[in-house]
């Protein structure tokens, strides 16, 4: 009790030192959002400033700190946890029904006076974030300052930059050399007239210059930015992330170094009536800034984006790959998991300890690809939970287990790929209305994986195939079904995503080569959660008179739990999906595993 009240207490000492950062500079209002300088999904801890800030751990929210108020919005996956972790600092709570719902923005030009000054660091605020922000708050009379960054004002033993040493991603793993990519990019260029491209997304830097790091958890990317032209092409990263040997290997593939710091003046020193391209959702608002009044700028999406969204034949082999070695090591885990229930004592806590130390084991694991959540019955119903020291389930002692539904998504990173499942598995009794939950996702989820569509097709409308089950019964859930997913890179990729959130522009159609999540999910609040991901891969299915198809090719490779199967809720076609899909786990992940392993293996692919 006495750890959570000075959490609580730290965190209204630290809204007070905002607010009186926010008086001195004279604002009405001061915007945290959860950004760097490179609009990445994880922070460095430099850039954790909302999480400081707030005590909300989330990897999305924004806080709004005005003198009476202090907000902070959340979208669905997050409002329970948000409520639990800003209960008495004084937070409000603003729940909003999206990630991409600007509704602080709204809540600015309400509540604050005509003449008022809001405050926001323009080197985290993306461009399409403060045009949004200036689009709502002139017409009110409210202005926007972006040149201040209070953080450095208010939060004592700031971190530094993050100084990981960066490192290459070889051949063959990387089969594709960053001089051709290189090349790749400057005929985008060419084609949108334009002669300089300035990129700051890390996921976009590292797969061009075939580089990887160890600045952002979770993601083998590292802190820089590029800026190529016609003739040349500069990484802007920290001294001394480089080794001396790998700065002369990019140098004879045209790549040169420069300090990180130097990228603005960079954009600022642009030949006037040269053309400069960028993507305004992936730059921030300082940077755009920087740019010459003398240079057009052509606004498109990074042709990188597009690009390693597209994964090669040989990529995709490897991806292959990286799934049969994820599926050993989950064969493992689940093996010592059903053994150890009853036996052991096991927590959430453990879930994640073990998961991740069965895939260390396997040939080439590098690290999980994003946080563990592992959620026993309530738990499971948080999208985005976390279990902490402080605060999690017991799933089972010795002699004694609970009841009820265990929820696991986890997921790793290797050189030759990037993984993402879910998984729930029964502990001790299950009730008919949590297996009834179970097969209706299950539905859900071979539905979408059945999908046969237009190329052409944008990635949102797939959504409700997924859905169409769930809402049968009258049910809905939150999230996205499906994002995109990297290649020994970020496990949330675009431009692709199967989520009515996100607008069906053509960046979004889906491409063959194309790496989506499959993840539909009932939720109960204070009850429990089921969710089933798998990774699937756009492949062409046939052309017909009226054009080319696709569907999609299912590449995840772990036992979906039957023993939670309502089976007469299943049709024929679903069941021989599901037993089609399990034969091609134990003939592909079967020669990888031995023992218990092999043992769990053959008994959870059985036909029903």
């Amino acid at each position: 009790m006495d750890k959570l009240f000075d959490a609580r207490a730290m965190v209204r000492g630290r809204i007070d030192a905002l607010r009186a950062a926010m008086h001195t500079h004279g604002l009405a209002a001061w915007i945290l959002p959860s950004s760097d300088p490179h609009l990445s999904e994880y922070l460095p801890e430099r850039w954790q400033g909302r999480e400081w800030a707030s005590g909300f751990t989330g990897s999305a929210g924004t806080l709004v700190v005005t003198a009476e108020v202090a907000g902070l919005w959340v979208d669905s996956r997050y409002w329970t946890q948000a409520d639990v972790q800003t209960a008495g600092t004084g937070i409000e709570v603003m729940k909003i029904a999206s990630a991409t719902s600007p509704g602080h923005v709204e809540w600015l030009a309400g509540s604050l006076a005509a003449g008022a000054v809001v405050g926001a660091d323009g080197a985290v605020l993306s461009l399409a974030a403060a045009r949004t922000l200036q689009d709502k708050l002139s017409p009110r009379d409210i202005a926007l300052r972006t040149d201040l960054d209070l953080l450095d004002d208010v939060w004592p033993q700031r971190p530094g930059l993050p100084a990981a040493a960066v490192y290459e991603h070889p051949a063959p793993y990387a089969p594709t050399s960053r001089r051709d990519k290189l090349q790749r990019i400057r005929a985008e260029m060419r084609n949108s007239g334009a002669q300089a491209h300035f990129i700051s997304t890390l996921d976009d830097i590292a797969w061009i210059i075939n580089l990887r790091g160890a600045d952002v958890s979770y993601n083998p990317v590292f802190a820089a930015h590029l800026l190529i032209t016609t003739e040349s092409a500069v990484l802007f990263v920290g001294e001394g992330k480089i080794t001396p040997a790998l700065r002369d290997k990019l140098a004879a593939d045209g790549f040169t170094l420069a300090p990180y710091a130097q990228a603005a003046a960079a954009l600022a020193d642009l030949p006037s009536r040269s053309a400069l391209l960028l993507d305004p959702r992936k730059v921030t608002l300082t940077f755009r800034q920087a740019v010459p009044e003398t240079v057009r700028v052509v606004e498109a999406i990074n042709p990188s984006t597009l690009a390693k969204s597209r994964k090669s034949e040989a990529e995709i082999a490897f991806a292959r790959h990286a799934m049969e070695e994820d599926g050993a090591a989950l064969a493992e885990f689940f093996a010592w998991f059903e053994a150890a229930l009853g036996r052991d004592r096991i927590t959430e806590l453990t879930i994640d300890e073990e998961i991740t130390a069965a895939r260390a084991r396997r040939p080439g694991f590098v690290s999980p690809s994003f946080s563990t959540i592992a959620g026993f019955n309530a738990n499971g119903a948080l999208p985005h939970y976390r279990a902490t020291e402080e605060a999690h389930a017991v799933i089972g002692e010795p002699g004694r287990t609970g009841d009820g539904l265990l929820l696991i998504d986890s997921g790793g990173q290797y050189p030759f790929g990037t993984t993402d499942i879910t998984r729930v598995v029964p502990v001790g009794r299950t009730t008919r209305e949590q297996r009834e939950d179970f097969t209706r996702v299950l539905k859900g989820m071979i539905s979408l994986s059945r999908a046969m569509f237009p190329r052409g097709t944008r990635s949102p409308s797939l959504d409700a195939l997924a859905r169409m089950p769930i809402w049968a019964a009258g049910i809905d859930y939150g999230h996205g079904t499906g994002h995109g997913v990297g290649y020994f890179l970020n496990v949330h990729e675009g431009p692709h995503g199967i989520t009515p959130h996100l607008a069906p522009e053509p960046q979004t159609a889906l491409e063959p080569g194309m790496i989506t999540s499959n993840e539909p999910g009932i939720y109960r609040a204070g009850r429990w959660g089921v969710r089933i991901e798998n990774l699937v891969l756009t492949v062409p299915a046939e052309k017909t008179e009226f054009g080319e198809f696709l569907r999609f090719e299912t590449l995840t490779l772990c036992p979906i739990d039957t023993r939670c199967i309502e089976r007469n809720l299943l049709s024929a076609e679903e069941i021989a999906w599901l037993n089609a899909y399990h034969a091609e786990v134990a003939s592909r992940v079967g020669p990888l595993v031995s023992g218990p392993a092999h043992e769990w293996l053959e008994q959870r692919t059985r036909p029903i």
